[in-house]
């Protein structure tokens, strides 16, 4: 019994030296000089979240925030010997509301924030995309196109040239009918075959039916801003707005206008990107 006691205050005392060693070399650290600078730039570095909005069924895309993880921060900086900015260790924080995985909401727009334009050209049957894709890679633009079924019979390897190339691809079945079989077939080239992270479907007004289709194959479905097949440059001039999603048709009259738009939305410090850039939360997408 003796041996018993004496054994138990043997752990007894370990257990509250450990106690006190690790209070202690908290204490330390938290007046250590490197931790107080690491909490001084941490506060000027970070970023508040922003919720995605979201009204009724309709969502705009929100912000992920930033935040200094001060504890791996100050690690990395003791074995450094001092502290150095270079070696703060910071976490995106996603907001409570976020486009992520919500794909039962019509997408409406990009976030404003961004100064981001996103076009989406329309291409069906015969369209040839050659000039428009032409005109991207002059100016270093990425666009998006929605495709149909028989387009992507004829132009399969075009549509993974495409996507390689950051160029979103959207789907838009079989004549906009997304009941369709087609409608699966396409998403799997998009997806499975051509690797993109997600796909795009398109309406031009809300269907619940399509939504809810949409929303069964993941995929975010599109509602654009502005609905233009000619003078595309005095209307864009007119009303384009940051977070804009712009539809297109594909031919003469816009491809003409094309490279003079460009050129006007750069000179008012807009950027043309794809969905998936345009629609991220991301902070290095902003």
């Amino acid at each position: 019994m003796k041996k018993f006691f004496s054994l138990l205050g043997l752990i007894t005392l370990f257990i509250f030296s450990f106690y006190y060693t690790e209070k202690t070399v908290s204490v330390v650290k938290e007046f250590d000089e490197i931790m107080i600078e690491i909490k001084e730039v941490a506060t000027t570095k970070k970023v508040k979240s922003k919720n995605a909005i979201i009204k009724e069924d309709t969502i705009i895309p929100g912000k992920n925030g930033l935040e200094v993880d001060i504890n791996k921060s100050y690690s990395k900086m003791r074995k450094y010997g001092k502290f150095n900015e270079s070696l703060l260790y910071t976490e995106e924080v996603t907001p409570k509301k976020t486009i992520t995985n919500n794909y039962d909401k019509y997408v409406i727009s990009g976030n404003p924030e961004k100064r981001q334009i996103s076009f989406i050209f329309l291409v069906k049957n015969n369209d040839d995309v050659k000039k428009t894709v032409d005109i991207a890679n002059n100016n270093n633009v990425k666009f998006n196109f929605f495709i149909d079924n028989d387009w992507l019979e004829k132009n399969n390897e075009t549509v993974l040239n495409l996507i390689n190339e950051k160029h979103s691809i959207g789907n838009i079945s079989n004549n906009f009918n997304y009941d369709d079989p087609d409608f699966a077939w396409i998403d799997t080239v998009i997806k499975r075959i051509g690797k993109q992270k997600t796909s795009y479907c398109y309406l031009e007004g809300k269907d619940k039916d399509t939504l809810e289709l949409c929303s069964i194959n993941k995929n975010y479905t599109i509602i654009p801003n502005l609905i233009l097949k000619n003078n595309i440059y005095t209307e864009i001039k007119e009303k384009v707005e940051p977070g804009n999603i712009i539809s297109l048709e594909i031919n003469d009259s816009v491809i003409k206008e094309l490279p003079v738009v460009i050129n006007y939305l750069k000179s008012k410090d807009f950027t043309i990107t794809n969905l998936e850039t345009h629609l991220s939360e991301e902070l290095n997408t902003f």
